[in-house]
């Protein structure tokens, strides 16, 4: 078993429930956070945005969250601003949002990439 990964996620989400059997198949240990209840803090998602470049890569676009805010009014927001909607409202995030036990952030579910981060395949 590897050391405890931390994966937000949501239970009504296709694409965790994939993220979930893949760690369950792998016999990765995770510690599962409902994402609409508690969201990643502020600092989690400072790092998510500095890892991966663009705080766009974090924003759930498909979900009733973001359309409601609204495209350009997500684009006018300062990177503060952008911060805290993400940290106050999870379904705004991409899922499943996961850390690995190495501080590594991946959103979303793509299996080669997550083979990669968790398991050292390239």
């Amino acid at each position: 078993m590897n050391p405890k990964l931390v994966l937000y996620s949501y239970s009504a989400c296709g694409t965790c429930k994939k993220a979930i059997k893949w760690l369950c198949d792998k016999q990765i240990d995770y510690q599962l956070i409902d994402i609409t209840i508690t969201p990643p803090s502020k600092e989690k998602i400072t790092d998510a945005i500095n890892q991966l470049g663009s705080r766009k890569a974090l924003f759930n676009t498909s979900g009733l969250s973001y359309r409601k805010l609204g495209a350009k009014n997500v684009q006018s927001m300062s990177d503060q601003q952008v911060i805290e909607a993400l940290a106050t409202d999870g379904k705004l995030i991409k899922r499943p949002f996961l850390i690995s036990a190495q501080g590594h952030i991946l959103v979303g579910f793509k299996q080669e990439v997550w083979e990669e981060v968790l398991l050292g395949k390239s």
